[in-house]
């Protein structure tokens, strides 16, 4: 009788907890508590945060090999596959409008990308230190954290560095989702308040024809000149043209919803898997998230900096705060920035101005991602 109580002891939560599962699901918790109580970001944050939670339940193996989301993550990220079908989504859910009508736009976006190989030489100085022993591609793949674009994050670790994925994929979704509360300091910091307070020209009105022949153009520039980038672009434009043809609504309208909504539960889900403590509790993960933090607050900064610097050689007026949208948080970073201008001025409404180097930047995240991948995906 005793041994059957020991047995049965043995097999509850209790009696395996470890410490570090503890931590983790506490930050498990603490992601809910943001994504639910907070509001940031919740469709990343509620499905991390519960990922998080379950796979540091002991016994339960919710993220081993046979484990639900282990067969999830193996499926789905560690094949690549989630970030093409998401970016799909994103090019069907985006309105190219405002960069096609503001071309100089795309210069912020590509400025924001600064941060992503600011952060390969970073990650490579870390090899320095004890406990750090990062690669070319290694550090490849931390620098793209930088763009603030989780689904280009993941394809290319998934590429190069596979073993640091999940770290990978936590740093960048997580920093994705904190767009509210990192952005706005640095923001501040780098613009005046009469620079914030800029009121730019309205946008011109772009025709149907230009939106439709838009797509096919930047995928066929990327077929000429860097192909390795053709599977995120090619999906994202593909999506895109589906949106704006208008004889395929139901199709654009399938990738807008269902589809990237049931494909966006699974990927937070199998991301947060990967907060596991016998994973993530080490110095080389602590590290990538210090460096994701960096390279995020350089491709911010780098185009503020480019956006006060064009404001400063065009004739029509450029709030300096669009600059900040460069990073491909599509459309966390242009609502940030809207809200910042209005807090400045209640009149100054930024938000479609803010979206093309909104959209700019994942053109831009995922045209650095494929000379990454060129350059270093072949040593």
């Amino acid at each position: 009788m005793e041994h059957g109580l020991y047995e049965l002891w043995l097999s509850t939560g209790l009696a395996n907890f470890e410490w570090g599962q503890l931590v983790m699901m506490g930050v498990g918790f603490l992601l809910l508590y943001l994504g639910i109580a907070r509001g940031f970001e919740p469709l990343l944050l509620v499905t991390i945060g519960f990922g998080a939670v379950l796979t540091n339940i002991p016994v339960a193996a919710m993220s081993g090999p046979e484990g639900l989301l282990g067969l999830v993550y193996e499926v789905g990220i560690h094949t690549g596959v989630f970030p093409l079908v998401i970016f799909m989504g994103v090019g069907a859910l985006t309105d190219f409008g405002a960069l096609i009508a503001n071309p100089k736009t795309l210069i912020l976006g590509a400025a924001a990308q600064f941060g992503i190989f600011a952060t390969l030489l970073g990650a490579l100085a870390l090899n320095f230190l004890p406990g750090f022993e990062f690669t070319l591609k290694d550090a490849s793949s931390i620098g793209i954290i930088g763009g603030a674009d989780g689904p280009t994050a993941i394809f290319l670790a998934s590429r190069l560095s596979p073993d640091l994925l999940g770290a990978i994929a936590v740093a960048a979704y997580s920093y994705m989702a904190l767009v509210p509360v990192i952005q706005p300091p640095i923001m501040k910091l780098l613009t005046t308040p009469e620079e914030r307070k800029i009121h730019m020209k309205q946008l011109r009105i772009v025709s149907k024809t230009e939106r439709i022949l838009f797509p096919i153009a930047v995928l066929l520039m990327t077929v000429i000149f860097l192909p390795a980038a053709v599977p995120l672009i090619g999906m994202f434009t593909f999506g895109n043209l589906m949106r704006e043809c208008g004889v395929v609504d139901r199709l654009s309208h399938a990738a807008q919803n269902e589809i990237i909504n049931i494909v966006t539960i699974f990927l937070g889900l199998a991301v947060g898997s990967k907060l596991a403590a016998d994973k993530f509790l080490n110095v080389e993960t602590l590290g990538i998230l210090v460096l994701g933090a960096i390279a995020f607050s350089i491709g911010t900064a780098a185009g503020l900096l480019m956006a006060k610097l064009m404001n400063r050689l065009s004739k029509d007026p450029v709030n300096p705060l669009i600059g900040a949208a460069g990073v491909s948080a599509v459309p966390m970073a242009a609502r940030v920035v809207n809200k910042v201008g209005l807090e400045a001025d209640h009149h100054n409404f930024l938000l479609m101005h803010a979206m093309g180097p909104n959209v700019a930047g994942v053109i831009g995240s995922a045209v650095a991602a494929g000379i990454l991948l060129a350059i270093v995906g072949g040593g």
